[in-house]
This record gives structure tokens, sequence and C-alpha cells, in this order.
């Protein structure tokens, strides 16, 4: 019995798996809201308190980086020990992972219908990489060895915007008065849209609709930008969620460059499959492919949603069961 576990800024689902001819099975999960807990130890135990079975490996993917079994939680005030959840879970090991190496793990497991392409590319075998647009931004790789994947952590969420046009500059600019350092998780992420709104309005580009600048109060404001772009009724939320497709798509192909994916790209975290009407639009596939001398290359990358929101908590079973021997 396997105790998995993706722990993000917003929520962290805790689940047993049992192992079945090589492949995990979910028998049941709990979703716990994370900023409602002091830390993934109160989780873990509150979630062991409700549960007659009892773990023979555990694994816990977590929205930050994880240096010799310890992680500072990017979106979150927490610190994290694999040896303080042993000795809760009283097991000789426990491993923790990124949540984006939890996602790479997880593409495995997948099937075609959690799958939805952007083009129509099938692609070689080959390097691949998850990109994934949430709480914050993640990404990580997937090096092809010949047989197998072999998944590998990376924290390019974090590294410095790249504009490529007039307005990307002066939006550089903007969000540099603001945070200095400018990262792509300042842009890609849930906050990063509410920031790119925040750009378009204080710079004299668009007013959002009463009905959006009046909900932004009372609820979640890149929730609000992104349902009225969707729905067309605000010409102000419509241009960030546009401004935010394009950057998305430009990054996702730098991650393809980096990795070589010629094996594929996929799009995970919980923002791409709430906008996929749009991103099926020309404006992140347009972007994806300006790279200029290499242009040619990223033509043929597949580039895929994830559409299934457990990836990554299957990641992590996945990852117990060949680490940890759950075989």
């Amino acid at each position: 019995m396997i105790l998995a576990g993706d722990v993000g800024g917003t929520n962290a689902r805790m689940a047993f798996f049992e192992v079945e001819g090589g492949r995990v099975r979910q028998v049941t999960e709990t979703v716990f809201p994370s900023r409602q807990h002091s830390g993934l130890e109160e989780i873990v135990q509150k979630f062991l308190s409700t549960e007659k079975r009892r773990a023979s490996a555990a694994c816990f993917g977590i929205a930050g980086p994880v240096v010799n079994g310890r992680s500072e939680t990017s979106n979150l005030p927490w610190v994290v020990e694999t040896s303080r959840l042993v000795t809760i879970l009283g097991l000789e090991q426990v491993m923790l992972i990124n949540d984006l190496e939890a996602n790479a793990w997880g593409i495995g497991g997948l099937e075609e219908k959690d799958l939805t392409p952007l083009n129509a590319v099938t692609g070689v075998a080959g390097n691949q990489a998850v990109v994934s647009a949430g709480t914050g931004l993640g990404e990580a790789g997937l090096y092809w060895d010949g047989t197998r994947h072999h998944v590998f952590a990376c924290e390019g969420g974090h590294s410095d915007f790249a504009p490529r046009t007039d307005l990307e500059i002066d939006l550089l600019k903007y969000l540099m008065g603001r945070f200095g350092h400018v990262s792509y998780e300042r842009i890609l992420s849930g906050p990063g849209l509410v920031n790119l709104f925040s750009f378009l309005r204080d710079t004299g580009r668009g007013k959002p609709s009463a009905a959006v600048a009046e909900e932004m109060t009372k609820s979640d404001p890149a929730a609000v930008i992104s349902r009225a772009a969707m729905a067309g009724t605000c010409t102000l939320s419509m241009q960030a969620l546009d401004l935010f497709i394009s950057i998305y798509g430009a990054e996702a192909g730098n991650m393809a460059l980096k990795v070589m994916a010629v094996g594929g790209v996929f799009l995970g975290g919980g923002i791409a499959p709430r906008i996929l009407a749009k991103l099926k639009g020309p404006l992140f596939m347009d972007a994806f492919l300006a790279k200029g001398r290499l242009q040619h290359l990223v033509e043929k990358v597949p580039v895929r949603v994830i559409t299934n929101d457990k990836t990554a908590l299957l990641g992590s079973a996945r990852c117990a069961m060949v680490k940890l021997g759950g075989k």
C-alpha cells in the first residue's frame, strides 16, 4: 500500500494506491486546503487518523525545490523534511519530490483520454518536458535513455522572463518596479494573470468592466479574470488572458529547446484545462513555434494538455513503486 501526496499552494491531495501488475490503482483520496494547515506533517496525521490502512511506502510531490530530503515551499510558509515524515509514518524511508517531478512521473500512467493535443504532430521517442501553470509555474524534464524515461526536477519557472515585443518590454519594466526580479512565474500563474491584468489597466491599455471590478473584490481575482475572458464579457480580461497564452506558448517552446523535447511537451497544472478552448487557438502555438532558426525543430514537437487533475498524485505513487521497491 503506497501513500501518495500532491501538495500544492492551494490544495494538498492525499491518497492510498495499491500496486497491481506493475501499475498503481488509487483506492482512496482526501483533499485538504493547504493554507488551513501548519504543514505537511499535520495534513498527513489528519489523513491517517481517518484511515484504517497503513502505508508500506510513501512519496509526496511538493510545490518547491527539494534538496537532501528538505523543502522550503515556494508558495506556502512551510519547511518540510523527510525525517519528520518518517517518524510519523513509521517507515524506514519516505520520498519527497518536487511537484513537477511528480507530474512527470505521472505521464507514464496516463491514457490518451487524459491528453488533449494542441498540434497534429506524432513525435518520436526522446526527451519530454512538462510546463505547468497553476498557483505557481513548475517545469520538469524526462530524459530518454533509449529504453525508458528518467524524470528530473528543475526550477525553470523562476528563471528570468525574456520579453519578445515592445508590449512585453513595458510589462517587464512594470513588474521590475513592483518585484525587482521578474521570473516567468510572475506571469504564468494565477497571481501572474492578475499581474498582467493590473499592468494593462495601470498603463492605460484598458479598463475592467464594472462587474469584473466588483467581483474581484469578493472572489479570487485570477478566477474572475479567467472566467470573464473565456465568456468574452470583459475586454481587459480578454487582453490579459491573450497575453498570458502567448507568453505561455513562448516559454513552453523555450523548454522544448532546452531539453530537446522531441518526445513531447505536456502542459500540466490547473490553468490549462480551464482555458483549453483558448489554448487551441493560434496564440499559443504561434508563440511556441517562433524560435527563429530552430523553428524547424519545434515544429516536430507534439504539444498536449494534461486534463487529468490527478496526474501528480498518480506520479507520486508511481515514483514510490519504482524507487522504493513497491513493485
